[in-house]
C-alpha cells in the first residue's frame, strides 16, 4: 500500500483515477469497513485503483484541542488496517486552519479532483466536509457532476438495531465491556506505543512489567485487564496488565503496565500492541506487597483462563 502524506498530498500517477473511501475512520470499525469495502468493491468492477483518504489529526483534536484523548487507534494502527483490508494507497490529509478554511466547493477541486484524482468517491451518509461543515454527502455528489466524478454515501451499518460508531465503541471501553468494543471493531482494542521506563518495582517482587503511556487514547476502565501482546519480532504472547494510576504507589502515574505471562527479554524502547481482550477488576488498595503478589498471581490465572 502506497502511503501518501502532507501539504502535497498528490498521488502517484498510476493511482489516478481510483475510487476512494472518503473519512476518519477512527477505530476503522465494522461501519468504516463497509465504507471502505464500498470503494474498493467499485475499484475492481472498474479496474481502477482503490483509495482511502482520511484525515490527521482528527478534527475534533483540531476544533478542540482541550478535548480528553478518544483516540481508538494511532496513526500507525489505522494505516496497517487498511493495508489490512487490500487498499492500494492511502492519503493522510494534514487537517490544519488551512483546510478548516476551505469552502465545501474548494475541497472537493483542490483535494478530490486536483491531488488525487478520483473517479468515484464512498462515504458514510451523515459525512460533512467544508468551512463551517458546510458540505454533505448530498453536496458531494452534486460538486462531482461537474468535477468528474460519481459519489455514493451509504446508511449506517446496525448492529443491535444500532449504528456501528466510535461512540459507541468509547461507552464499552468506558463501561469496561471489552467483548462489545470487540465485536463493534471486529478486533480486540489495542494500544501500540514503546516501552518506557517505570519505577521497576515490578521486578522486585518478581513480575516485571513493560510499561507504556496512554497517549492519546481513549482511556477504558481503569482496572487490571487479561491481554494479548505483539510482540517486535512478531510473536504474540499472553499478559496481565493494569491500566490506571497504582492505588498502591505514590506518586500516582497513569500507565498501562503488562506483564507478559511466560516470556523474558527487554523491551525499553520498542514499541508493541497490546490488545486489552477482557476486564478482570477494579484497581485495589491492598494491604501491602505481600497480598500485592498474591492478588497478582491470582490475576495472572484469571488472565490464563480468560485467553485459554
Amino acid at each position: 500500500m502506497i502511503v501518501v502524506e502532507g501539504e502535497g498530498g498528490r498521488v502517484p500517477a498510476e493511482m489516478r483515477g481510483g475510487a476512494v473511501a472518503l473519512g476518519n475512520f477512527d477505530g476503522v470499525h465494522g461501519g468504516h469497513q463497509a465504507v471502505i469495502g464500498a470503494a474498493i468493491a467499485a475499484a475492481r468492477a472498474a479496474g481502477r485503483p482503490a483509495l482511502v483518504a482520511t484525515f490527521d489529526p482528527h478534527p475534533s483534536r483540531f476544533f478542540r484541542p482541550d478535548t480528553p484523548p478518544f483516540a481508538l487507534t494511532s496513526k500507525a494502527q489505522k494505516l496497517a488496517l487498511l493495508n489490512g483490508l487490500g487498499v492500494d494507497a492511502a492519503i493522510v490529509i494534514p487537517f490544519n486552519a488551512a483546510l478548516a478554511g476551505l469552502s465545501a466547493e474548494a475541497f472537493a477541486r483542490e483535494w478530490l479532483s486536483e491531488r488525487l484524482g478520483v473517479a468515484h468517491v464512498v462515504t458514510g451518509e451523515d459525512f460533512t466536509f467544508g468551512k463551517g461543515r458546510s458540505g454533505s454527502a448530498a453536496t458531494l455528489r452534486q460538486l462531482g457532476q461537474g468535477l468528474g466524478f460519481t459519489a455514493a454515501a451509504l446508511s449506517p451499518v446496525t448492529s443491535d438495531a444500532e449504528a456501528i460508531s466510535s461512540t459507541r465503541i468509547r461507552e464499552a471501553l468506558v463501561a469496561g465491556d471489552m467483548a462489545e468494543a470487540a465485536r463493534l471493531l471486529t478486533r480486540p482494542f489495542a494500544i501500540r506505543a514503546p516501552v518506557v521506563h517505570g519505577d521497576k518495582r515490578g521486578r522486585t517482587i518478581g513480575v516485571p512489567t513493560a510499561n507504556q503511556l496512554l497517549g492519546s487514547y481513549q482511556r477504558p476502565r481503569y482496572g487490571v485487564y487479561a491481554v494479548r501482546v505483539k510482540l517486535p519480532d512478531g510473536g504474540t504472547a499472553r499478559g496481565v496488565a493494569n491500566l490506571g494510576v497504582r492505588p498502591m504507589f505514590d506518586p500516582p502515574k497513569e500507565l498501562l503496565e503488562t506483564w507478559i505471562l511466560d516470556w523474558s527479554g527487554d523491551l525499553y524502547g520498542a514499541e508493541i500492541e497490546v490488545e486489552l481482550v477482557g476486564w478482570l477488576r477494579p484497581e485495589m488498595q491492598l494491604d501491602g506487597l505481600d497480598a500485592l503478589k498474591a492478588q497478582i498471581a491470582m490475576d495472572a490465572e484469571a488472565a490464563r483462563a480468560l485467553l485459554g
